[in-house]
């Protein structure tokens, strides 16, 4: 006999009942449940008991419908998988969840639709907007998120009069690092890029490349990973086997601790004897002493900062687009 088993949930009071219940009107029992709103904290806390006893729940849904913010976060990156982007949106998220935004990540790299995934994100009647992403242009943010003037973070200036933008400028940095690279003996170099269609990648590139021209070097040979240790392993091998190169610039620090892998596992390099390697991002996991990498690398708190101030920022009236550039730095390790 085939039987079918129900899942009972307990029955939910509404904010009204609540009120009743606890002798506080109704308004008293909405700001209870929010956290900046003016109110004793005893009538808070006796509040919120009686909610855990009584089982009941603010809905979201009907606070949005009242005060026209859902407190939704989209924040749009390429993928999770990367350390970078990890510990960018790890430092993000929980800013944004201090201030009860809730985040609502959507991941790019492994997705042809994408326009269909914006559409349907935009449905839930997002508040901001955050684009890490270099697969979703800032005119398409405005198109799908009607409305919000969205966030973008980018290598190059952003001209969209309707977008805040956070600029991350690593032109000094990599000039003080191929500076010390050089005056180190290096002449010869090499780029290991990540992902061909990243203009993110080719911008950093271009970095290095001028901060070489300017000791009247250049890139000698290049090679293509996909910036996982795997690829940057394989690459290094490659590049350093067919060209005398004494210094690898490589398009992140992952590709970066693979290649120094293989040229002191396979190749027998000294580094940074050698051959100088450097990464870029400063994810924490190239500080490690295992890996001690030196880096082309960001401040994380300095740019979450920056992004909750332009969330946070609330005029009464339209502005001009905000413009937030912030600079790289080297962050030095043994690898160069």
């Amino acid at each position: 006999m085939n039987q079918t088993v129900t899942r009972m949930r307990k029955r939910r009071i509404t904010s009204v009942e609540l009120a009743k219940l606890t002798g506080f009107s109704s308004a008293t029992v909405s700001r209870a449940f929010s956290p900046t709103a003016s109110i004793k904290k005893a009538t808070r806390e006796a509040i919120l008991s009686a909610a855990i006893e009584h089982n009941y729940q603010p809905s979201a849904i009907a606070r949005t419908l009242h005060s026209q913010r859902s407190r939704l976060v989209v924040i749009v990156v390429n993928t999770i998988a990367n350390p970078c982007e990890a510990e960018e949106l790890d430092a993000l998220v929980h800013r944004l969840q201090d201030r009860r935004l809730v985040p609502i990540i959507l991941c790019c790299a492994a997705i042809e639709d994408r326009m269909t995934l914006m559409r349907f994100a935009s449905t839930y009647h997002v508040d901001e907007v955050i684009i890490f992403s270099d697969m979703f242009s800032a005119e398409d943010a405005i198109r799908i998120f009607d409305g919000i003037r969205p966030i973008m973070v980018a290598v190059d200036p952003v001209d969209e009069p309707n977008v805040d933008s956070i600029e991350i400028d690593g032109r000094f940095a990599a000039a003080e690092i191929i500076e010390k690279v050089v005056n180190d003996g290096r002449r010869r170099f090499a780029y290991l890029a990540g992902r061909k269609s990243s203009w993110i990648d080719q911008k950093r590139r271009d970095w290095f490349a001028t901060a070489l021209e300017a000791h009247g070097l250049r890139f000698e040979a290049f090679g293509h990973g996909d910036y996982t240790y795997d690829s940057g392993f394989k690459e290094a091998v490659l590049l350093l086997r067919r060209n005398g190169i004494d210094a690898l610039i490589c398009g992140n620090d992952v590709m970066a601790i693979g290649a120094r892998d293989a040229a002191v596992r396979l190749l027998g390099r000294r580094i940074p004897k050698d051959l100088a390697i450097v990464g870029q991002d400063g994810i924490s996991m190239a500080g490690w002493d295992c890996h001690d990498l030196t880096t082309l690398a960001q401040d994380y708190d300095v740019f979450t900062d920056k992004i909750i101030q332009l969330i946070e920022f609330d005029p009464p009236e339209p502005v001009t687009p905000r413009r937030i550039k912030l600079q790289c730095f080297p962050r030095w390790g043994a690898t160069a």
